[in-house]
């Protein structure tokens, strides 16, 4: 008799247990967590879901009303046929199970629905959790006293529906969506009877062979298909093909890197709520972003380039608008790199906050001439000699042409003039920050030597459109400008400028748009990264191209690398929405400026209205006087100087660049590698990468005078061209 009061002791507290922890349905719907994280745009929209929780794989909570009639069937009818009937407990099935196991025969087990459920909404490590050798009679009398209060306090509907969502099937997969985005890729509300039996299964052993499994699912067709023959062969095809199926992938959507930074800072911010998570990115620009980075990577796929990047910033909220850190998969062989955040080389792009600061500082003007010839820049690992796009230097340009042009030699002379390291510092005030201080870079810090990152630079660009005015990603300017807003409207004034850039990138330009732009384009060194990166008055767009490894591209230049997907983004961007130029800030002028060539010959440029900072303006700008005539004294190689190292500027077509060798006097020829090259006092070469020796020669072919140099960077197949 005492044998008997113990176990039943255990069994009344192990109920009483069960009974006071079970919570309400709400409570239960309410604590469902997926194992995904879905990220929705600024508007609800669906944007990106991402796996975040790999120790199961649950899906969102599916209502029963979304939940496919047969599936419903085939659950009721494999594992509790009797559910409508019963109040928690199915006694007759409790009858059978135990006169099955009186006599060592096989029945369905007892347990209904509902005492499967009161097991799996309690707590882990309940008292109504399974043991390695099953559940005890205590706990079997725990979960028919749970089912019983179940049913009192939750209707059929509710029952039924926590039980699907709960309910584990296969490996790591628990409730009815993750299955059926796992073995089917469909909605619960697609699943067809076939589909539905195999379902329905799995939750009896949810690890079993296929073969098994097909059995079960024959058997819980029958039950559907009375009176319809079932071919039970063709339903253990389609389970052994169906079982592995791995279909719910663990990231879907537009926007997985910018998803994981969201994911990232809501994780450190512990009043963060639970998923969804709202974006400020718009899901319709971002997808329109995704194709046409896309396509046009497509269309340079045979000049070697692989991978993209892009962002869009709102210019007065500072908030993004869409984010693509990769051109994907089947186009990129790292398209988990977030291109978007990837430190890489800003070529050009640097130029524009170079310019303002030397023109905030009244160091020039806009009309400033500037000279763009042959020279040496003296660095640690030798000369530097840049070179421009076209076939030669343009001579004394104006400071607008010089940028808009995107002319190397005078913005290396502009920052002679500013410093490296005031430079970084004024880099640093708008969001550049970078690695190395500006001795490090020295003078090729003004053609984009350091590294930055996409978001990073576009937002730089943004202070720009903003008057000068910084402000974080996400956040508005701040009051205090970063810039002279006057050097920030005149540099966004030259952006603009066709005219301005005409002679680099020609009146017909990839860059120019029906509306009002500024834009600035760069390429690293070697051709490994292309950029395009500019604002209209209400948004910022940059646009990166290059390969992730680091690879060169072949042949890409500033208006065929990132500038299309660029005008693209601009142009969708105000279809509907107007783009005006911005009002000159106080503190501007506006004059008239003239350029005076040498003595009997034609302007530098013509003659327009320009805009000043107070107080600098002059209505006439003339180059020096011309150094003195060449004296009698034998002739000698002016330029290169001997030792120099050419690097060829990525931003330009090869084909396009040369080298100008000049001498003292006339009368002399050019002997280039032991091989004539040309005659006269200057001579214009196709440099080719390597180590060269050019010899200046009289008609006699004695040497007098030879410079040794080398070209770094990519050339063209020609070994030689004399233009």
């Amino acid at each position: 008799m005492n044998a008997f009061r113990v176990p039943l002791a255990l069994a009344l507290l192990a109920a009483a247990s069960a009974v006071h922890a079970l919570p309400s349905f709400e409570q239960v719907r309410r604590n469902w967590q997926p194992s995904d994280t879905t990220v929705v745009d600024r508007h609800g929209e669906f944007l990106q879901r991402i796996r975040t929780d790999a120790s199961v794989r649950r899906g969102q909570w599916v209502a029963l009303e979304d939940v496919s009639p047969a599936l419903r069937t085939a659950m009721l009818l494999s594992e509790d046929k009797r559910f409508h009937e019963h109040s928690g407990v199915d006694w007759r099935a409790i009858s059978a199970a135990a006169w099955g196991n009186l006599w060592n025969t096989r029945t369905r087990g007892a347990s209904t629905i509902t005492m499967q459920l009161a097991a799996l909404v309690e707590d882990d490590g309940g008292t109504l959790q399974r043991g390695a050798g099953g559940r005890t009679v205590p706990q079997k009398l725990g979960q028919a006293v749970a089912a019983k209060r179940l049913e009192r306090h939750w209707r059929k509907d509710q029952i039924l529906e926590a039980y699907l969502n709960l309910v584990p099937f296969r490996g790591e997969v628990v409730g009815i969506d993750a299955l059926s985005r796992t073995l089917f890729g469909k909605a619960a509300h697609g699943l067809d009877e076939r589909e539905a039996a195999v379902a329905a299964a799995l939750v009896r052993s949810p690890n079993a062979n296929p073969r098994l499994v097909s059995q079960r699912a024959c058997g819980v067709l029958k039950l559907m298909q009375p009176e319809t023959p079932v071919d039970c062969a063709g339903l253990a095809l389609f389970a052994t093909a169906t079982l592995p199926q791995r279909s719910f992938e663990a990231s879907e959507g537009t926007a997985p890197h910018h998803a994981r930074r969201l994911l990232a800072a809501a994780a450190q911010d512990a009043s963060a709520t639970p998923a969804p998570l709202r974006s400020t990115v718009s899901a319709p620009l971002q997808r329109f972003a995704v194709q046409t980075l896309r396509r046009h990577l497509r269309e340079l796929r045979d000049r070697h380039v692989q991978d993209g990047a892009l962002v869009v910033l709102d210019n007065a909220s500072g908030e993004v608008l869409a984010w693509v850190g990769s051109s994907g998969g089947d186009l990129s062989a790292a398209s988990e790199v977030d291109g978007v955040l990837a430190q890489r080389q800003p070529g050009s792009t640097l130029k524009p906050f170079l310019y303002a600061q030397a023109i905030a500082e009244r160091r020039i003007t806009a009309a400033s001439l500037l000279e763009d010839s042959p020279t040496n820049i003296p660095t640690a690992g030798g000369l530097y000699i840049p070179q421009n796009y076209d076939r030669q230097f343009k001579g004394w340009v104006s400071a607008r042409t010089a940028l808009a042009s995107s002319l190397n030699v005078p913005a290396v002379r502009t920052l002679v003039m500013v410093s490296p390291d005031a430079f970084h510092q004024q880099l640093g005030a708008v969001g550049l920050t970078l690695r190395e201080s500006g001795g490090y870079h020295g003078y090729s810090l003004a053609l984009g030597s350091a590294e930055v990152s996409l978001l990073s630079l576009t937002n730089a660009f943004r202070t720009l459109a903003n008057g000068g005015r910084p402000g974080a990603v996400g956040a508005p300017p701040q009051s205090r400008p970063a810039i002279d807003p006057r050097a920030a409207f005149i540099v966004g004034d030259i952006l603009s400028d066709g005219n301005a850039r005409a002679r680099t990138f020609g009146t017909d330009s990839i860059l120019a748009t029906r509306f009002w732009t500024a834009v600035k384009t760069g390429t690293s060194k070697d051709m490994r990264d292309n950029w395009a990166v500019g604002w209209s008055s209400r948004y910022t767009v940059g646009v990166w191209v290059g390969n992730a490894s680091g690879a060169p591209m072949w042949d890409v230049s500033g208006t065929s690398g990132a500038a299309p997907v660029w005008a693209s983004l601009m142009q969708h961007l105000h279809e509907r929405t107007p783009s005006r130029a911005p009002s000159a800030p106080a503190g501007l002028v506006r004059a008239h400026a003239r350029f005076v060539g040498a003595e009997g010959t034609r302007p530098l440029e013509a003659a327009r209205s320009e805009w000043f900072m107070a107080g600098t303006e002059q209505d006439s700008f003339a180059m020096p006087a011309s150094d003195a005539s060449a004296t009698r004294a034998p002739l000698r190689i002016r330029s290169p100087a001997p030792g120099t190292i050419v690097a060829l500027d990525p931003d330009i077509p090869p084909q396009r660049q040369r080298l100008t060798f000049t001498a003292s006097g006339s009368g002399g020829r050019w002997r280039l590698d032991g091989k004539t090259l040309a005659q006269g006092s200057q001579v214009q070469w196709l440099p080719w990468p390597g180590r060269h020796v050019m010899q200046l020669t009289d008609a006699r072919g004695q040497v007098l005078d030879e410079v040794r140099f080398e070209v770094r960077g990519a050339g063209v197949k020609q070994a030689a061209e004399v233009r």
